[in-house]
C-alpha cells in the first residue's frame, strides 16, 4: 500500500506546522556512517553510497566554517554483554564486537584531527555519551544530524537533540536507510513533531550564514 504523504500532511496542519530557527552556533553529527552499512556482504548493509558522498561534503563545509565535527560509532565487548537489551533485540549488532572490521570509518568519511569521535552501545548519540555536555561546553546551540539509519539512530538522536535543549536539523541527503519507506516516514514525522528536516544545500547555506556571523 502506497503512502499519501500530501494527505496526511494536510492532515497534520494546524497541529505540527511549526518550525524552528537555525541557531548561532552550530556543530554536525555523522551517526554511525561505517563500514557495516556499506559493504554488501555486511548484514546491515543499506545502500547508502549517496548520503555518505553528501555527509563528506557537509563535514568539508563544517570544517571550513570552524564548525564542531562529531562522529558516532558502535563498539561492545565480545559476546555484548556491554549491549543490553538492544544487542538482543538486533542480532546484527554482532558485527560492532570490537575488533570487527566492520566498526571501522570509511576512508572517505573519517575524523580528522580536532574532531570529535562519540563510541555509543545504543542508538541515541545522547545516550550514556558525554555528546550533551561537549556540545554545551562549546557553546553548541545547533545540531545537524546526518547518518544512519534514518528510522533508527538518526531519529533518536534527533529526538534526545530537541529533548536536551539542541536545535536539530536533519539533513535529509544525508540519511540513509534500508529501504524508501521507513527513511521518509520518519523524515515526514521528525519534521512535524521534532525537528527540521532540511536539503544538503539549505545546511551548507546555514554553515556559511553562521560563520559569516561570528566575523
Amino acid at each position: 500500500m502506497s503512502t499519501d504523504y500530501g494527505e496526511i500532511a494536510a492532515n497534520y496542519t494546524g497541529a505540527f506546522d511549526g518550525s524552528l530557527p537555525f541557531g548561532k552556533r552550530p556543530a554536525i553529527i555523522v551517526i554511525d556512517m561505517v563500514e557495516a552499512y556499506l559493504q554488501p556482504g555486511s548484514p546491515l548493509y543499506a545502500g547508502i553510497e549517496a548520503a555518505v558522498e553528501s555527509a563528506a561534503r557537509l563535514v568539508a563545509v563544517a570544517r571550513q566554517c570552524g564548525a564542531p565535527v562529531f562522529f558516532t560509532n558502535v563498539e561492545y565487548q565480545p559476546g555484548g554483554a556491554d549491549g543490553g537489551v538492544f544487542f538482543r533485540k538486533v542480532p546484527a549488532l554482532k558485527v560492532f564486537e570490537k575488533g570487527s572490521p566492520l566498526g571501522a570509518f570509511p576512508p572517505q568519511l573519517s575524523p580528522e584531527d580536532g574532531d570529535f569521535v562519540i563510541t555509543k552501545r545504543y542508538a541515541s548519540a545522547f545516550f550514556a555519551t558525554h555528546l550533551a555536555a561537549t556540545l554545551t561546553s562549546l557553546g553548541v546551540d545547533t545540531l545537524l544530524i546526518t547518518g544512519v539509519s534514518t528510522s533508527g539512530c538518526v531519529r533518536a538522536t534527533a529526538l534526545d537533540a530537541c529533548q536536551s535543549g539542541f536545535l536539530p536539523f536533519v539533513v535529509r541527503d544525508a540519511c540513509g536507510d534500508r529501504h524508501p519507506g521507513p527513511h521518509e516516514a520518519n523524515l515526514f514525522d521528525l519534521q512535524a513533531k521534532y525537528a527540521e528536516v532540511v536539503s544538503e544545500e539549505r545546511a551548507i547555506t546555514h554553515l556559511q550564514a553562521s560563520r559569516a556571523a561570528s566575523r
